[in-house]
């Protein structure tokens, strides 16, 4: 029997629904992290004391900052998870970049944007 090169329609669409739960919990997280950041919901030092303003607004720049780069990360994670639609779209998905083979199924269920497999990925190929 000859070796698998590809995952079945069937096969992607199980991986393309559960890229699609992920983007959605994703975006939110995302909306989530940007209204952190644009300090949406109202929250600030203005009915504070004064002695209190200064360590609760360095707080709170410190916590914009990691919002931030929490929120950079949330949407390099989308664009990974977007870039597997395509993928799937392509039918190329789930094919390491590297050694030509399927990535095994659960490292795509618990991994869904991977482009390598373990091996390669263990292997220090970049």
């Amino acid at each position: 029997m000859a070796e698998k090169t590809r995952y079945t329609d069937e096969e992607l669409n199980e991986f393309r629904d559960i890229i699609l739960d992920k983007l959605n919990k994703a975006k939110v997280e995302y909306e989530e992290l940007r209204a952190a950041i644009t300090n949406a919901d109202g929250n600030d030092v203005t009915d504070t004391s004064p002695t209190f303003k200064v360590l609760e607004e360095g707080a709170s720049t410190l916590s914009k900052e990691e919002a931030g780069r929490l929120a950079q990360r949330q949407m390099k994670f989308i664009q990974n998870l977007q870039s597997a639609l395509i993928r799937i779209e392509n039918k190329t998905y789930g094919i390491c970049r590297e050694t030509g083979k399927l990535i095994p199924k659960e490292r795509l269920r618990a991994v869904p944007h991977a482009t390598l497999s373990i091996e390669a990925k263990n292997s220090g190929v970049k």
